[in-house]
């Protein structure tokens, strides 16, 4: 089964106004465009082109009318829903920081929201549903900005020695700003401690000692030592940071975490417990179909401070990049080690290289159109449109000077 499928782009404000619009040759809407969402998610299902035909409005309702053919036996069986949502995310302005729970404390912070009967639309609710939400982004345009996961001891050092020497070459020197920052990161538990003291010293007002910190680290990045450093791009985010959230502790926060840069085919795998900000650019997202958000920032949203504790991993890691296999000349899998979804990328393919299907699948094509052709049916996808598609189809080839982006689920669980 092939049904094309479309949605709106969400207009939330640090959309671009022009880079969703061009992934799809139409007209930009003159409104911030964030999010093309494709999936089943309650939140914003994707509409069913041909509703009449196919007997359903949306793909919420095509999936209900019949689990064991538009999902396969498996996701049938495991909650009738489709596991994963995929996205075209473009980001003008930074997006907040946050994290994502796993499976366990989402479907414990849930329960007990539930029970105390938060309303589902509370600004103070965490948990909208009972299910984690690993993701995965791959750089669409040229560039890809984001931050992620708590870096390196010895780089969070190397930033604070900067600091300090920026704050002795200065004018008028206050080391003991940074003195604040450097006795927490010290601490046994260094990283929890110092960013449970920004987040609730730090939004407290302007008065605090923590916004003292924030306001003299924003003077200094902008000094000779800190763009002359290693770490200049770090230091120029956290003007452009200021820019947007003046006196936000996340401006802090982002020094202590690894600034990444991606080139287009590249990739992010965000696990449960990384803390993250996407700052710019556009990218293909795949996540688990959940809408699980802890924020930590660079957000005028609820941030609970002390959940967010609990599910922020506070293990320094390097850059969690996800490189792609080659699973046949022109097909790229990008694989995570989750059971929710793969990502498969489709250009000049042999007519002979298939994309074998395990689950249900949606296909997204980029630049041109695609036509797709599985066991028992075909599509022809236009540039900037979606299709889903069954798993009883069975395997995919591929024709056309477009590049199809397939969103599936893997066989098993990881």
């Amino acid at each position: 089964m092939f049904v094309a499928i479309r949605n709106a782009p969400k207009d939330y404000a640090w959309g671009s106004h022009t880079a969703i619009a061009e992934f799809r040759g139409v007209e930009p809407s003159g409104s911030p465009e964030a999010e093309l969402w494709l999936g089943a998610h309650a939140g914003s299902p994707a509409e069913v082109v041909q509703a009449e035909a196919a007997g359903a409005a949306d793909l919420v309702e095509l999936i209900a009318a019949n689990p064991a053919l538009a999902l396969g036996p498996r996701h049938a069986r495991e909650g009738a829903r489709l596991p994963f949502l995929l996205k075209v995310l473009a980001a003008a302005r930074p997006l907040s920081l946050q994290a994502h729970p796993t499976p366990d404390q989402a479907r414990i912070g849930f329960g007990r929201e539930e029970a105390e009967g938060v309303p589902i639309d509370a600004f103070d609710r965490n948990y909208k549903d009972p299910f984690a939400k690993p993701e995965l982004i791959v750089a669409v345009s040229e560039r890809f900005e984001a931050l992620s996961g708590f870096r390196p001891s010895e780089e969070v050092r190397g930033v604070v020695e900067t600091l300090r020497a920026a704050d002795a070459a200065s004018a008028e020197p206050q080391p003991g700003a940074l003195d604040l920052l450097g006795s927490r990161l010290d601490a046994p538990d260094g990283l929890r401690e110092s960013v449970a003291w920004l987040l609730v010293d730090g939004r407290g007002g302007d008065s605090g000692e923590a916004a003292w910190l924030i306001e003299r680290v924003t003077a200094l990045a902008a000094s000779e030592e800190a763009r002359s450093s290693a770490y200049a791009a770090s230091f120029r985010t956290v003007l452009d940071l200021a820019d947007e959230y003046p006196g936000d502790p996340g401006i802090v926060i982002s020094l202590l975490l690894n600034r990444v840069t991606l080139r287009r085919g590249e990739a992010l795998f965000l696990d449960a417990g990384n803390i993250h900000a996407y700052l710019s650019g556009l990218g293909i997202e795949l996540m688990a179909a959940s809408d699980n958000v802890l924020r930590g920032g660079l957000t005028p949203k609820h941030i609970d401070v002390p959940e967010l504790l609990e599910v922020l991993d506070f293990r320094p890691i390097a850059p969690p990049l996800l490189a792609p296999i080659e699973a046949a000349s022109g097909i790229l899998e990008y694989r995570p080690p989750v059971p929710d979804f793969t990502l498969v990328r489709v250009e000049g393919a042999d007519a002979a290289a298939r994309v074998t299907l395990t689950g249900p699948a949606i296909v997204l094509a980029e630049g041109d159109a695609v036509e797709v052709a599985g066991a028992h049916g075909s599509i022809s996808i236009a540039r900037g449109e979606a299709a889903f598609v069954s798993p009883d189809e069975a395997s995919l080839s591929f024709a056309g000077s477009g590049i199809a982006w397939v969103a599936t689920a893997p066989a098993s669980a990881a």
